[in-house]
């Protein structure tokens, strides 16, 4: 049985390593132009190469993005970025712009995948991109299961991916206009603001400077303010339209986040291939652990309604803390890149890329470099510590909040 791709997202070098580290098959990245993720870090030319490179050694994938919705201005550098891309071996790049299809085409023969960008809401055109040569089409958000068999019914030989877990735009496949407006900076070309997860209020013409809030009760301010996608409770049902490889959002979230959830979702396509599938409740549990805003089922069921809409913050949640990596181990002594407050006596969790948490109780930590005692330990420390608890290298430790 062909098993189907899990897709995570790599905002840098450090996410990449994580992501595949728990369990990813390919990872999407971003190069420093051209693509919808500008404050994302992304790879300069020489990073880039280094990504397909450690890809490879492990039979990975990456695939580039270069899904911005174009201007003139942005086309003069392209073709020699598409010749560079495809000299480094990328396995593929994300185009939503029918421009920067034709010129991808015309100066490589790099694979292409058709962003969700493209708004692709039916066989006919799912059919017309693979006709000019798409390799893959990226379906949008605003779909049904249902929809979803009958594109694969219809298109039997095309490549289709989906989203299945991460933050939904506001717009139709996140083509929207608000950042522009609002800040002049440009969605469709990598710089959004998200001014959809503000919050409003109202101001009477003759009143400036007098804000009356928008309400339906008593926290209904959010007016364009979406749940996060998660579908990891009918991850078999999406399995079952056929389509080849489901992807995670979230170029812009930390090494948690990347890690956890594609750890997740590797467990669930590795129940369901051991022809088992059950859904467990833990799943849910870890996925709220990672930064979120609730989860909706998104368009796979129904259209969203007010049960997907987020009432109470624009903000993110989470139920734990990502406290540190591991970065070295030898025999009892660990060394951890410390990302959030701890102090010895704290009890944490370890993460692995298999198996469930394991509690564990912060010892006493030392300085790895001047080997001074450290009472708490703050975001930059490198610590070192002695333990017989079980760490590997990536391991990540965690606190309940």
């Amino acid at each position: 049985m062909k098993k189907i791709e899990l897709l995570s997202p790599a905002g840098n070098y450090e996410k990449l390593e994580m992501v595949f580290k728990y369990g990813a098959d390919a990872a999407y990245l971003g190069g420093k132009s051209f693509g919808l993720r500008t404050f994302a870090g992304n790879f300069n030319d020489s990073e880039l190469e280094n990504a397909v490179n450690y890809a490879h050694s492990l039979g990975k994938k990456i695939y580039t993005t270069l899904n911005i919705i174009a201007h003139n201005d942005d086309l003069e550098r392209l073709p020699e970025y598409v010749k560079y891309l495809e000299k480094i071996g990328v396995d593929a790049v994300i185009v939503a712009d029918l421009g920067i299809f034709n010129i991808v085409r015309t100066y490589s023969d790099l694979k292409i995948n058709v962003s969700t960008q493209a708004s692709n809401t039916n066989w006919a055109s799912v059919k017309m991109w693979k006709d000019l040569g798409a390799s893959r089409i990226i379906l949008a958000r605003e779909l049904s299961l249902d929809e979803i068999k009958e594109i694969r019914n219809k298109v039997p030989d095309a490549e289709l991916e989906v989203f299945v877990h991460g933050a939904m735009c506001m717009s139709i496949s996140g083509r929207c206009l608000l950042s522009n407006y609002l800040t002049g900076r440009d969605a469709n070309r990598g710089a959004c603001t998200q001014p959809c997860r503000w919050k409003y209020s109202l101001v009477e013409e003759k009143r400036p400077g007098e804000h009356f809030p928008i309400e339906q009760d008593e926290n209904y301010t959010y007016i364009m303010n979406s749940k996060d996608l998660c579908t990891i409770e009918f991850i078999d049902k999406i399995i079952e339209t056929g389509i080849d490889s489901i992807k995670i959002e979230g170029r812009m979230k930390g090494i948690y986040y990347g890690a956890v959830v594609t750890k997740i979702y590797r467990e669930a396509l590795e129940k369901y291939y051991s022809g088992n599938f059950k859904y467990d409740p833990y799943w849910k549990e870890e996925l709220f652990s990672t930064s979120n805003r609730n989860f909706t089922s998104g368009f796979y069921y129904h259209k969203p309604d007010a049960d997907d809409h987020n009432y109470e913050t624009s903000s993110y949640t989470s139920t734990h803390n990502f406290v540190g990596k591991v970065i070295k181990v030898s025999g009892k002594t660990k060394i951890i890149e410390i990302r959030n407050q701890v102090n010895p006596g704290d009890t944490l969790e370890i993460i692995k890329p298999k198996g469930n948490p394991a509690e564990f109780i912060m010892p006493e930590m030392i300085n790895y470099k001047d080997k001074s005692p450290i009472i708490t330990a703050n975001p930059n420390h490198i610590v070192q510590i002695e333990t017989d608890s079980d760490m590997d290298c990536l391991d990540m430790l965690r606190k309940k909040i």
